[in-house]
This record gives structure tokens, sequence and C-alpha cells, in this order.
């Protein structure tokens, strides 16, 4: 008996030992990527700091560093930003109610599911080329506005389809048995139930896949953005520009004076990601008190 119960305490010690090594790496882990990021930061206020002003962000790109500004960029990317945010929660939020509440569960929805998976794992350079051959091309879309949303939106789909089915899945079932006891149909309890209780998850993801497209380069240089451009668009068919493409632009020239300008840009592109998540934290809280079981 003396032996069993000294078993059983030491076997407790060592779980406890284990799960306090656990929670020192996972606070080392966490303290890395805070010094990562905050020496970035740093290095790119040294930079670049003295380039940000007024001037900055209303000049146009120029062949002179000092006069070189990142209006056509930041424009270019809350165009797009916008046109990937509508596009993919129009159809990555149907695709996920669909899957999740209409959807038979037989062989074809379990494959669906798997290659909804397997595209989220994809490079992004993929989905440039199909956006080449299918939207430039095939629907002789050209280098847009609306090709690069598009582009983007195709990106972070299967993020946003595997968020807000996981947001729907984890709401108690109770909460549509008692929505059907009330006699509501099920859009009625979708509609009026289920999905705001799952805003704050669906949001979420949306975001956080939003925050990804905000920084990616390739898709939008394989279907043929501008490095350079002097102008505004004006509609969804003009040809842009995006805050990435043009931090790629300088940092591809020998002068110190572009390299200034590419580590300001990186700047403003990092705000616009803290700004991006910043709005999930906030719509997560607030949706969250708004839910009342």
């Amino acid at each position: 008996m003396n032996l069993s119960t000294n078993s059983l305490g030491s076997s407790v010690k060592f779980r406890h030992f284990l799960s306090f090594i656990f929670k020192i790496l996972s606070l080392l882990g966490l303290l890395l990527g805070l010094i990562v990021l905050l020496v970035l930061i740093g290095d790119l206020i040294r930079r670049g700091g003295d380039r940000l002003s007024i001037d900055f962000f209303t000049n146009f790109a120029s062949r002179k560093a000092d006069r070189a500004g990142i209006l056509a960029a930041w424009v270019g990317t809350l165009w797009v930003m916008l046109i990937t945010a509508v596009l993919t929660i129009v159809v990555g939020v149907s695709a996920a109610i669909y899957l999740e509440e209409y959807a038979p569960k037989n062989r074809a929805t379990r494959l669906i599911e798997l290659n909804i998976l397997n595209l989220a794992a994809m490079p992004s350079i993929l989905y440039g080329l199909l956006a080449l051959g299918l939207f430039v091309h095939q629907m002789k879309l050209g280098s847009s506005l609306l090709t690069a949303g598009m582009t983007l939106s195709l990106l972070v789909l299967p993020v946003v389809i595997v968020a807000s089915r996981e947001a729907l899945r984890s709401l108690p079932f109770t909460l549509k048995e008692a929505s059907y006891a009330l006699g509501a149909t099920q859009f009625q309890t979708l509609v009026y139930h289920q999905i705001p209780a799952a805003l704050s998850g669906i949001m979420t993801g949306v975001i956080l896949a939003l925050s990804r497209a905000i920084g990616e380069t390739a898709p939008l240089i394989t279907i043929g953005a501008l490095t350079y451009i002097a102008f505004l668009p004006q509609s969804l068919m003009d040809s842009f520009t995006v805050l990435p493409i043009q931090l790629f632009n300088w940092l591809s020239r020998p002068q110190e004076e572009f390299h200034a300008n590419a580590a300001a840009a990186g700047l403003v592109l990092l705000f616009l990601t803290f700004l991006l998540n910043g709005v999930a934290i906030l719509i997560r809280i607030k949706a969250r008190k708004n839910i009342k079981w």
C-alpha cells in the first residue's frame, strides 16, 4: 500500500515538474518572439523614422529618394484590401455556413473539406499563377485592382472557411434546439442566433486572414502589378501598386536613401497590420459581450 502511494506521489510530482518546464519554455518562446519583433521595429525606426512625414504619404514614387513617397502604394493597398475583404467575407462565410449546416455528410463533402485544408497550405505563388491564367488571360481582366482583390481572396479563403466553420461548430447544440423549439426555421436560426453568436470567431478569422494578405507580394507581381506608378486608380479596372511591391522596388536599388524609404514603408505596413489585428481583438471582445445564452 505504501509502495503504491509513493509511486502515485512520484508520478504526480513528475507531471507537475513537466508542466512547470512546459510553462517556462512557452514563456521563453513568447519572450523570444517579442524580442525579435521589437528589434525589427527598432531597426526600421532607426533606418526610416526620419522619412515619415506628410510629404512621404502625399508624394508619388520618384527616381529621387528625397522626393519619393507612398501615395499610390497606400491608396492601392487600401483598395485591394477592401475588395479582398468584401469577396472573402461573402464567399468564405457563405461556404462555411453551407458546409457546416446544409451540405450532406458524404464522400464528396469530405473530399471538398480535405481540399480546403490542403489549399490553406499552398504557396502563395501558385495562386498568382492561377490568377494569371484565369483572371488575366481567360477572363481578360488584366492587371487591375479587381484581379488583385480576387487573387488575394483566393489566397485567404481556405483560412476564413476553416475559421468560420470552427466558430459555428463551437456553439452549443442547445442553441439550435431552443430556436427550433420556438418555431424558428433553420435560416432564421442561422441569421438571428448562430451567426451573431459565432461572429467573434468569424471576424477574427477574417481579419487575421486579411493581415496575411496585406503583406503578400509574389501573387501580385505574378499578375503584373506595377512597381512604379504616378497616378491613383480611379476604377476597379485600373492598374495599381501596393506597399509590399513599393518596398521591394526600393530595396532592389543600391542607394542607401531608397533603403531608408523602404524602412519607412515597412513601418507603415507594420502599422496597418497591427491596426487590422487590433480591430480583430475589439470585434471579438464586443461580440463576446453581446452574447447572452
